[in-house]
């Protein structure tokens, strides 16, 4: 068997010991973030209970959706766009959709908001309205699970939709 030398023991310890403090800088900066959400979340009027309910709703759709990140209370960075999550007990409010957005409300009063084109993975349930304010002429595409294409709207244009059978989105 080899023997290390005292220097490499001691420089691979100390390499160690920086991961896990880092580590330990990354739970407690990720234990802020959640502090300063649980604030915000309350700063809007929710209780602690209402407060720890959205998060957990958060938590799920962080486990369930790759790539999503939380950003807000209530508020999810997702490929794509943002995800606005409707406070505890209520259905949320109608997305206002900026210039140049596809803004999708679920049958959950999940908030969609993609202005980033490109193919993504789409979360929503039941029936909704959509707002395809987009550039003129903008075609947005809805498919299946398969990937075949379910349904089109061309900007500028809102309506309703059954968002279940909805698996992909394609905003532009």
């Amino acid at each position: 068997m080899r023997m290390r030398t005292l220097p490499t023991v001691l420089t691979a310890v100390a390499a160690l010991l920086a991961g896990l403090s880092m580590t330990g800088s990354a739970s407690a900066s990720a234990e802020s973030q959640r502090s300063a959400f649980a604030a915000e979340a309350k700063a809007a009027g929710l209780t602690t209970s209402q407060a720890a309910e959205l998060q957990a709703e958060v938590d799920s759709v962080l486990a369930q959706q790759p790539g999503t990140r939380q950003i807000g209370a209530n508020k999810l960075s997702m490929p794509g766009g943002t995800l606005t999550l409707p406070a505890p007990g209520s259905l949320g409010a109608a997305l206002a959709c900026d210039n140049g957005h596809l803004c999708i409300t679920d049958g959950q009063g999940k908030n969609y908001d993609y202005y980033y084109c490109g193919y993504y993975d789409f979360w929503g349930i039941g029936n909704g309205t959509f707002n395809n304010n987009q550039t003129w002429g903008t075609r947005a595409r809805f498919y299946n699970e398969n990937g075949s294409e379910r349904w089109s709207n061309v900007a500028k244009d809102t309506g309703t939709a059954s968002w279940t059978p909805v698996y992909h989105i394609r905003p532009c």
